[in-house]
């Protein structure tokens, strides 16, 4: 991830934002952040709140729920909006954005500009039409039931801290199946080389 503050890339990516004229009349302290492919834009895990507006690239949305199953949410590419949730509602503990190759996004804090953005009509209009087209997305879906290997790796990357399964018997009752079958995933992943066993029943994701 890469910040950048210069003013003149900045105007010019806000330029052609089609959110400019709005952005423009809030006078707020906008900087560009850039991520590389696979670098995560938002976890749960995230102390600072912040706005952003993709201006070039993709992202991915997804949703972990705690036995490990992954559901996309949604996917968006330019003028996509980031953070139109987090200015109404506490973050929620499950939802991660994933640039899906190289990103450009225009961003802002949330908390230092709060009172601003609520008091102001235009920029609420465009949150109710960004969440109104996510909530309808979401409706439509019809997420297909993961495999229990995917939701093993799932569960360890986004649930267990440093990726590292301690326990099988408490891992086996978070993912919802026996011991034996999540011993069996962990050896075959650590034979493919996806997994490390570090001691008795625990496991830790390459």
């Amino acid at each position: 991830m890469e910040r950048i503050y210069d003013k003149k890339k900045v105007a010019a990516c806000l330029a052609k934002s089609r959110y400019h004229g709005v952005l423009a009349g809030l006078d707020l302290d906008l900087y560009l952040i850039k991520y590389e492919k696979g670098e995560f834009v938002n976890t749960p895990f995230q102390s600072e709140l912040l706005f952003q507006i993709v201006e070039q690239g993709a992202v991915n949305i997804y949703f972990i729920r705690d036995d490990g199953t992954r559901y996309s949410l949604s996917n968006g590419r330019a003028d996509y909006l980031l953070g139109d949730m987090d200015i109404f509602y506490p973050r929620s503990g499950n939802i991660y954005v994933e640039a899906a190759e190289s990103l450009t996004c225009i961003s802002f804090s949330i908390e230092k500009n709060r009172e601003r953005l609520l008091a102001d009509n235009g920029f609420l209009k465009l949150i109710c039409h960004s969440l109104s087209g996510k909530i309808g997305t979401m409706a439509a879906m019809d997420a297909a039931p993961a495999s229990l290997t995917e939701r093993v790796m799932s569960y360890m990357r986004y649930k267990c801290e440093d990726g590292t399964l301690r326990g099988i018997e408490r891992a086996a009752f978070h993912l919802h199946c026996s011991a034996r079958q999540l011993q069996r995933i962990l050896n075959e992943r650590e034979a493919a080389g996806a997994v490390r066993r570090l001691g008795k029943g625990t496991y830790r994701l390459i």
